[in-house]
Order: C-alpha cells, then structure tokens, then sequence
C-alpha cells in the first residue's frame, strides 16, 4: 500500500527513548484529506489519487476545481496533490494521518527547501576561493570560465553565482516516530525541507 499525506512543517523539537537518547525530530501538522479524483489506466493513462486538504473561501476558487468539489461533494480545499496507488478510494472520503502511517514506517518528505537569496560561488557551489593577499585582487570571485578560442564561449552548467535556495527537494527514508490522528500531527526523525509553515508532502519511501 502507498501512504502519503499532506502536511505543514510546524518546526523541530526534541524526544527520547527508553534508554534515553535524544531524537531530533520535526514535527508536521496534517489536516484530514478528502479524495477528489480516481485517475485509472484506462481513461488517464496511469492510476492515482487525487486529494485536497485544508480550507479555503469559495469565492477563491476556479471554475474547474469548484467543479470537482462540487462533484466530490467536499468544502474548497486550498492544496490539491496527485499521488500514484494501486489503492481504490471512493470520492469524498476523509483520509487521516493515523489511517496512513505508524510509528516505524519509513518516509521520504518532499517541500520547497529556504531560499537564501543571491549567492557567490564559495556559499552556492562550496568552491574554493582566489589567493587571500591584498594584492591578489580575486578573493571570492568565480575563476576560470573556460578555454579561450576554443570553443570560445561558457559552457552550459557552469556554477556561478545566483539565487540560492528556493527550490523542490526531497528528504528520504525518514522514520515515523510518534502519529497522532485525533490532533493530526506527525512526527518524524530528523529534519524536512522547507521553513516553518512550509508545505510538504509525506509518502512510503522508495528504498525502505
């Protein structure tokens, strides 16, 4: 079976086991899902679930979502994820957190990670920087851009200085350390991408 829920990192916190260790673990609040659509191999070419979670005003909504609400028979939802089951699921039925996963499952954790503005090559691509003298006039900057006559340009992939940060990326094979369904909230060991706040999705890892 394929688990995944929607969530939103509330932050980190610390736990211990019985021999008292101490867990790192982040904490993500998971609001109940309602299912929205079956896609099937037949008419969508692959089978997945579609699912919306948290609240909304209606006036903000489209068209073709307020469509498939109406249809689904569930208030707007604010976040709509697809994710790939073999599972069927009927439209309009409330998935919790508990009916998902248990303490010990194993999960990879997908968000946005913090974007750190415009960065230089030492911070963005951990390079090496110029000679440190006062003479040397290149301390921090990027170096070679490539040959000269031949072929005469920058290559593509060249790291250089940008915007750093700010983009999707995924945490795998967490474990579930504490699952609480009447609350909603999820706890996993170590950290997930992304600030506080920040929208992440949940599902079965892929290399459990």
């Amino acid at each position: 079976m394929t688990k995944f829920v929607i969530g939103k990192k509330s932050g980190m916190t610390q736990l211990f086991d019985e021999n008292g260790n101490v867990i790192p673990a982040t904490v993500i609040e998971v609001e109940p899902m309602y299912v929205l659509q079956n896609k099937t191999v037949e008419i969508d070419g692959y089978k997945a679930v579609k699912v919306g979670s948290g609240a909304i005003r209606e006036k903000l909504v489209n068209k073709p979502d307020a469509g498939q609400f109406k249809k689904a028979e569930v208030e707007p939802k604010k976040v709509i994820r697809e994710f790939q089951t073999d599972e069927d699921y009927t439209l309009g039925q409330e998935i919790k957190v508990s009916d998902m996963f248990q303490v010990g499952d194993h999960v990879d954790v997908s968000g946005v990670s913090k974007g750190k503005g415009y960065a230089g090559n030492i911070k963005r691509h951990g390079q090496k920087g110029g000679p440190s003298g006062h003479g040397s006039m290149y301390h921090r900057r990027v170096g070679s851009m490539g040959a000269n006559s031949t072929p005469a340009r920058v290559l593509p992939g060249k790291k250089m200085p940008g915007h750093m940060g700010a983009v999707n990326c995924t945490v795998q094979n967490l474990s579930v350390v504490m699952v609480d369904g009447d609350r909603g909230i999820l706890v996993l060991r170590g950290a997930v991408p992304g600030p506080k706040g920040g929208l992440v999705t949940v599902e079965s890892s892929v290399k459990a």
